[in-house]
């Protein structure tokens, strides 16, 4: 009663640990463990150009509760953490503002120079190596196992009582050249001079991103978000970029020292795919990819819907669609 997961990113791995400690027996499969793109992730929690909104309300609020368990763990990586998402221009409270809990719109005085609205609240915010080598020991402790191997076809998969395509940007390719996009971000990695609260800018579509995240010992800015573009290379011009505006808002941050540069490609769809399907020879397929740079906002709910797709599968004679 094997499950095979194909990709170890942050969906890759919740998912794991989902069906593990469910009592299923899971082997995750991935050509990097973990994987690089969440590796490279800020992150914070927050529903971030995903749709559809009814399912990513329900999979963001699920997740929210598990973070907040989680978050009692000081070795996990996340930590409940307050700040604020502004914007230079008028800007309505975001539809998921209804989900957090304190959730406010900021009085004048609190919003950096220059901005018009804004909105102060606390969510998780997660240091994505820390925790994806969380995800990994509970998986491990869990029973779970792990390899690394490339895998270029879900038929190549020989034996599983079920597959979860979690292969973020070649799950389309798995799934039958489905249409996922790449959006190319990078980050910028310095140390804290003394930040506590985070801060993100409402940028609409723009490609250039401000977001500011204390982890600690270090803060990781951002950002950029180019559709259409996957290569991994540093690009030093952005980099320096990505400080200088995010300086403009922070001042401590001006002459931080960088201590490195991240690099990852979001998976993105026009809407989440949370599916069930089947092989040929008939073995369960269940598909959970197109997150975008929602992918840790929505792992623990799509991860939950996976199970039950996976639980209907198994005693219901048939997989079906969420």
């Amino acid at each position: 009663m094997t499950i095979v997961i194909v990709g170890a990113g942050v969906s890759g791995l919740t998912t794991a640990v989902t069906l593990q400690e469910a009592g299923w027996t899971v082997r995750v499969i991935a050509e990097d463990i973990p994987g690089r793109t969440s590796l490279a992730a800020g992150a914070m929690w927050g529903p971030y150009l995903v749709e559809p909104w009814h399912k990513v309300r329900e999979w963001s609020l699920t997740s929210l509760d598990a973070f907040r368990t989680i978050a009692a763990d000081p070795n996990s990586g996340v930590r409940m953490t307050s700040g604020i998402e502004a914007s230079r221009h008028a800007m309505p409270e975001p539809e998921w503002g209804e989900l957090v809990p304190g959730f406010r719109a900021c009085a004048p005085d609190e919003l950096p120079a220059g901005f018009a609205t804004g909105y102060q609240f606390a969510v998780p915010l997660i240091d994505m190596p820390a925790y994806l080598q969380h995800l990994r020991r509970r998986l491990i402790a869990a029973g779970g196992t792990l390899e690394v191997r490339k895998v270029e076809s879900l038929d190549a998969i020989s034996v599983a009582t079920a597959i979860v395509n979690c292969a973020g940007l070649k799950a389309g390719k798995l799934a039958g050249h489905d249409e996922v996009r790449a959006i190319r971000g990078q980050l910028v990695v310095v140390e804290n001079p003394g930040l506590t609260d985070f801060f993100s800018e409402d940028t609409g579509m723009s490609p250039d991103l401000v977001c500011i995240y204390p982890h600690g010992d270090t803060v990781v800015l951002g950002g950029t978000a180019i559709d259409g573009r996957d290569d991994l290379a540093e690009d030093a011009q952005a980099a320096s970029a990505i400080v200088d505006r995010c300086a403009s808002i922070e001042p401590r941050l001006k002459g931080a020292r960088v201590i490195g540069h991240r690099v990852g490609i979001r998976p993105t769809r026009d809407q989440v795919r949370v599916e069930a399907n089947t092989r040929e020879d008939g073995t369960p397929v269940v598909h959970n990819y197109g997150h975008g740079g929602a992918g840790v906002t929505l792992s623990w709910g799509c991860a939950r819907d996976v199970q039950r797709l996976i639980e209907m599968a198994a005693w219901a004679g048939g997989p079906r669609g969420v």
